[in-house]
């Protein structure tokens, strides 16, 4: 026999703590199968256990200390030995005995004295089965493999496509590509500290933070539309300026609810990039734009939104203005505590401040990403 004919049989495990019946077992099987033998069922849930395990057991019922009952509760117990297909063989041929074999786990029951060739045939009939389960199980692992490989380069083409959407309205603007990083990870912390809340916890959870975190770099999205005249307007606005101005919250709405037209499904992601695009400089009061939403009908996603953008604002350099002290940046947002901002998410804010400022100093702009951005 070469070693690869004996690597390749299948293992049969032979359990009795008659020596006779061993020698008997063993002959028929080993020239047809690798055997292993065990004498206690100690010994054979600890050769069981051992790599390579065994693929087939055949197994005596009547031993001293454990008998085959027990042995195969505990191999069905285990994770490690559950798939391997027990046959009891016994000289018990009650009903009730026969019920209690197949209770316990055993697939097949074979009474003693043994014929030879019906145990060649159950053995082979067993041993099929499980070359069987084993190919499918290897089968659906290999499948599960390639569909979590193709939805992690799908992801990754997702997140690459909302970073170049996003930078497209970044180029555009006054603002630096960290301003993307910083708010987006605002947010993401924002909602994590939410998640203890008890009016929160039910909506973010962690799958839903993980998609705030990506939608939220679309926020200012529209602003591809604005006029450069007017959004890379160094002063004041006029009324009529700060009008058009407004008109990219719409902007980008429109552009992400065309994108949610293409799919056949909805998007949970689309919609929290849709929402946090037209509503983000909504306020608490009422008082923001575009369509003056007041209070919980500004959506959750925006509401986030509001507080990250505008305390970003706060501690950035602009072409219009300096960067703000970090005290005073954290006073105008408590101040806007039930007038710009959800007062949940104001507290929440305030409780993570510490944290908010090491993501600024994190994805601080450099002196040169803010005159490239002047001459561009």
């Amino acid at each position: 026999m070469s070693t690869l004919d004996f690597v390749s049989k299948p293992t049969v495990l032979i359990v009795d703590d008659t020596a006779e019946n061993l020698t008997v077992m063993n002959a028929l099987l080993k020239d047809t199968y690798r055997t292993k033998i065990a004498n206690t069922g100690e010994r054979a849930l600890k050769i069981a256990a051992a790599e390579p395990r065994p693929d087939l057991i055949l197994l005596d019922i009547m031993m001293p200390g454990m008998d085959g009952y027990e042995i195969c509760r505990r191999l069905k117990a285990d994770a490690a030995t559950a798939g391997m297909p027990v046959i009891f063989l016994t000289a018990k041929t009650e009903v009730e005995d026969e019920q209690k074999g197949f209770d316990v786990g055993a697939v097949d029951y074979i009474t003693k004295p043994i014929s030879p060739p019906i145990v060649m045939a159950r053995v082979k009939t067993q041993l099929t089965l499980k070359a069987a389960a084993d190919f499918l199980r290897d089968k659906n692992a290999y499948l599960q493999t390639e569909v979590e490989k193709r939805t992690r380069e799908v992801q990754v083409v997702q997140d690459v496509t909302i970073m170049a959407m996003a930078s497209l309205a970044e180029t555009r603007d006054n603002e630096t590509g960290n301003h993307i990083r910083r708010t987006q990870n605002y947010v993401r912390a924002l909602a994590k500290q939410l998640q203890k809340h008890p009016k929160f916890a039910a909506l973010l959870t962690d799958e839903m933070v993980e998609m705030l975190y990506k939608s939220a770099p679309l926020h200012d999205i529209g602003k591809v539309g604005i006029p450069d005249a007017i959004l890379l307007k160094p002063g004041k606005l006029t009324p009529e300026e700060f009008e058009i101005m407004k008109s990219h919250t719409v902007l980008g709405r429109d552009a992400i609810a065309a994108a949610e037209k293409l799919i056949d499904a909805p998007s949970t992601f689309l919609r929290l990039a849709r929402e946090i695009a037209h509503y983000h400089q909504e306020k608490w009061d009422g008082s923001g734009y575009p369509d003056r939403l007041a209070g919980e009908s500004i959506p959750v996603a925006a509401r986030l939104m509001a507080v990250a953008d505008v305390y970003d604002a706060l501690i950035s350099r602009r072409v219009y203005k300096p960067p703000f002290p970090r005290d005073k940046a954290v006073a105008i947002i408590r101040e806007g505590r039930d007038k710009h901002f959800d007062p949940v998410m104001v507290d929440a804010f305030l409780a993570i401040e510490d944290e908010f400022h090491q993501i600024a100093e994190r994805f601080a702009d450099s002196e040169e990403d803010v005159q490239a951005k002047a001459r561009a």
